[in-house]
C-alpha cells in the first residue's frame, strides 16, 4: 500500500473515532450531599466578603470639636469584620431557602 493511502485510511478512521465520541451521550454524575455542602458554604462565604467590601467602601468618619475643651474629636464607624459564625449563619439561610419546599 501507498503513503497516501494509509494516511487516508488512518484520516478515515479517526474521523469515526470522532464522529462516534461526539454521537456518545454525556456522562454526568449528581453531587453527592458533601460536595453540595461544600458549595454552599464557599458561596456563603464568598457573599459574606462581598458584603464586607461593601460594607468598608461606605465606612464613616467624623470629626467634631468639644464644646467644653476645645479638642477635636474624631469617630470612625467602620463595619465589623465576619468570622465563622457569620459564614455559617449566612450558609444556613442559603440551606434554608434550598431545602425550602413551598
Amino acid at each position: 500500500m501507498s503513503d497516501q493511502i494509509k494516511k487516508s485510511i488512518e484520516q478515515g478512521a479517526e474521523y469515526v473515532q470522532n464522529a462516534v465520541k461526539e454521537a456518545m451521550p454525556k456522562v454526568k454524575f449528581n453531587k453527592n450531599g458533601y460536595e453540595i455542602r461544600t458549595q454552599v458554604l464557599d458561596m456563603a462565604k464568598q457573599f459574606t466578603e462581598f458584603e464586607f467590601s461593601q460594607k468598608w467602601l461606605g465606612f464613616e468618619v467624623s470629626a467634631k470639636r468639644d464644646k467644653d475643651t476645645g479638642q477635636v474629636i474624631n469617630k470612625v464607624d467602620m463595619p465589623e469584620i465576619p468570622g465563622v459564625e457569620q459564614v455559617l449563619e449566612t450558609a444556613e439561610k442559603f440551606y434554608d431557602f434550598i431545602n425550602k419546599t413551598k
